[in-house]
């Protein structure tokens, strides 16, 4: 009875498949959802590749699970994924029915899968990993995942012992879970922007993991991310397995090295962030026995996704649309400090539209107060549109901030409000969108670009 049913779910699911794109859907979750509905263990009775991949932690997980699936591809492998982004158990259930033919027999050998931090309790016992890729651990959204200690313990519950774990050596949150499993370490070595106290309104990890003792940086990149150690238990962060340095911003490169060898690799992306998520790939292409040569020469082909960052240059201005995670404190901290590096005057446009979302809806605002608003404080930003729903409450935060009233423009619709923003030559105008506005974000910075284009002298 449980083969049939489960066999029922599949080839229903499946032709629900071919329904959903004609009607303009992208079928990433809802044929899964289809599935688990009618076997309720379809996970259990799905085909899987025999090597799988996992990518989770709080940010970055989407732009590396596609970086990686560039570079399979830019190799000449397939590789079943959810690059879409659905990285829930029926966003994973979809994929897997989509890679299997119609008997539930896998098609590939190889999956990567984006996975949600939380959907691992209802994924691994079913899907083992061979290697986990976990990003970093950081406060997110307090809806869902406010305290990352939290979020570490659900992946030490549910990690498979057997999985090999690819850790940010320079997180001492993500490199406590799991361990009892085989890993490696990946960081980036000491910077010469490196502090040795932290500037940012949260830092996660203050006190010893083992002793509660109070830990002493040895230096600090951004909120707790940096390398520390406990004078009194002689706790420290781990050496690198893989290592980042000797990065070069005017040739945009840098070299990953292990003990086996080192190689000389392209920037994706010039923020320290995407630099972490090539040591990080890195780091797993080595482990799946790849050369550097190898991998230097496939990262040529992998990017960042422009739904999270995109650069246009019309007319002597610059156009950067980049996403900030609503309700995400930490990454849109990240985002305003990426700015100070883009050089000249810039205006800002703040368009995090975090109502938008009926499901995820939220009316706390608790989370604006943990990021960096005083980032966008600076003399070289002359400008801050606030606009969508949230306007009045960003245009208050930015007052506690320090900002001058009068940078403040209060335009509550995000189209006016790319009409209506200062732009002349020789400036940039830096958009921050959150992920519940993409096609806005592209009307937005069509109009933008569009103004660029009229501009004269």
């Amino acid at each position: 009875m449980g083969k049939i049913r489960f066999l029922i779910g599949l080839w229903a699911a499946k032709m629900s498949i071919p329904v959903m794109r004609i009607t303009g859907h992208n079928a990433t979750n809802y044929p899964g959802q289809i599935a688990i509905n009618i076997c309720p263990d379809f996970l259990d009775h799905i085909g899987k590749p025999e090597h799988i991949i996992s990518v989770t932690g709080t940010n970055g997980k989407t732009t590396v699970n596609n970086m990686i699936m560039d570079m399979f591809d830019a190799m000449g492998k397939k590789v079943l994924s959810n690059r879409a982004g659905s990285n829930t158990r029926t966003g994973i259930t979809t994929a897997l029915l989509k890679g299997a033919n119609i008997w539930g027999k896998p098609k590939y050998d190889t999956a990567v899968f984006e996975t949600d931090e939380r959907s691992t309790l209802r994924i691994f016992p079913w899907v083992k990993p061979e290697y986990v890729l976990v990003t970093n651990l950081f406060r997110d959204s307090i809806m869902r995942n406010g305290h990352p200690e939290f979020i570490g313990d659900i992946l030490t519950a549910n990690i498979p012992r057997t999985s090999k774990l690819i850790l940010n050596g320079d997180d001492l949150i993500s490199v406590s879970i799991s361990p009892e499993n085989k890993r490696v370490y990946y960081g980036i070595d000491r910077l010469d922007t490196d502090l040795t106290e932290c500037i940012n309104l949260i830092n996660d990890i203050r006190i010893c993991p083992k002793c509660s003792g109070k830990l002493k940086y040895d230096y600090l990149r951004y909120h707790h991310i940096g390398r520390a150690h406990c004078e009194d238990c002689g706790f420290s962060s781990p050496e690198y397995d893989y290592a980042g340095r000797n990065i070069d911003y005017d040739k945009k490169t840098v070299t990953i090295a292990d003990k086996n060898g080192s190689g000389v690799y392209s920037m994706v992306n010039d923020s320290i962030f995407n630099i972490y998520n090539m040591v990080a790939i890195t780091a797993l292409f080595r482990e799946m026995g790849y050369p550097h040569e190898k991998i230097v020469e496939a990262m040529k082909h992998s990017k960042v996704v422009e739904s999270r960052y995109k650069l246009v240059e019309e007319n002597g201005v610059r156009i950067i649309t980049q996403l900030a995670k609503e309700k995400n404190a930490l990454a849109i901290s990240r985002a305003f400090d990426y700015i100070k590096d883009v050089p000249g005057e810039k205006t800002v446009l703040l368009m995090m539209n975090c109502l938008y979302d009926e499901e995820h809806w939220s009316e706390n605002t608790c989370w604006m107060y943990d990021c960096d608003f005083e980032f966008l404080n600076r003399d070289d930003i002359k400008e801050i549109v606030v606009s969508g729903p949230r306007a009045r409450d960003y245009r208050l935060r930015l007052l506690f901030a320090g900002v001058p009233e009068e940078k403040i423009k209060l335009m509550p619709d995000e189209l006016e409000g790319a009409r209506r923003i200062d732009m002349k030559k020789g400036t940039a105008v830096c958009v921050f969108h959150g992920v519940d506005s993409f096609d806005l974000t592209q009307e937005v910075r069509k109009i933008l670009v569009e103004r660029a284009g009229k501009l004269e002298g």
